[in-house]
């Protein structure tokens, strides 16, 4: 049987160099209305790295050209999926898919989520709670799949300016929409089941 909860570690993406970070570990957790709750932690030299400033919350878009922690959310068996952006800066995107990069616009998404990001010396957090609404519309009594990514983005640009994280880079160059990227598991929270 699959865990509703997990937590994980994000590898860098070979091509892209990150000196400045040492460990990027997330927490995930069905919750028992059927959310999901993420906890990103990332450890190390933030006088480093360019961490957007606080903004008033809201939607917006392009947050992956910064610093900003992502999921990428489907169902098993099924082709849609659903992506979440957060910044540091309190700012957050979703978006649905019908199939690979494919936008579906026809889908009403979310309320906002619940964020909070907490910056201290060599380590940033970030806590972004998903109502179950916001999830593929299917996902109440079924497993999730999930893709958990994070972009960083340096200070200096000796070793390049942005590093991309995953828990798994299924191809040569970094694309977190690659369904077989998808490779954290999580069962539906007991009350589903």
């Amino acid at each position: 049987m699959l865990p509703s909860q997990s937590t994980v570690t994000l590898v860098r993406h070979p091509r892209t160099p990150a000196p400045v970070v040492r460990l990027i570990e997330v927490h995930a957790a069905r919750s028992a209305d059927g959310g999901l709750h993420l906890a990103y932690c990332l450890r190390g030299d933030m006088a480093r790295l360019l961490i957007p400033a606080p903004e008033t919350s809201g939607s917006a878009d392009g947050l992956w050209e910064h610093t900003c922690f992502e999921a990428f959310v489907g169902v098993a068996g099924e082709t849609a999926y659903h992506e979440f952006n957060f910044s540091p800066s309190g700012q957050w995107a979703a978006y649905a898919f019908s199939g690979y990069r494919e936008r579906d616009t026809t889908r009403a998404l979310c309320t906002p989520p619940q964020m909070r990001a907490t910056l201290t010396a060599g380590r940033l957090e970030l806590e972004a709670v998903l109502a179950h609404e916001c999830l593929p519309p299917t996902s109440g009594n079924a497993t999730l799949q999930i893709a958990l990514s994070a972009v960083v983005e340096a200070i200096d640009t000796i070793d390049g300016s942005h590093s991309y994280w995953a828990l798994h880079h299924p191809v040569a160059l970094p694309d977190f929409h690659q369904r077989a990227g998808f490779a954290l598991e999580l069962a539906p929270p007991p009350a589903f089941a």
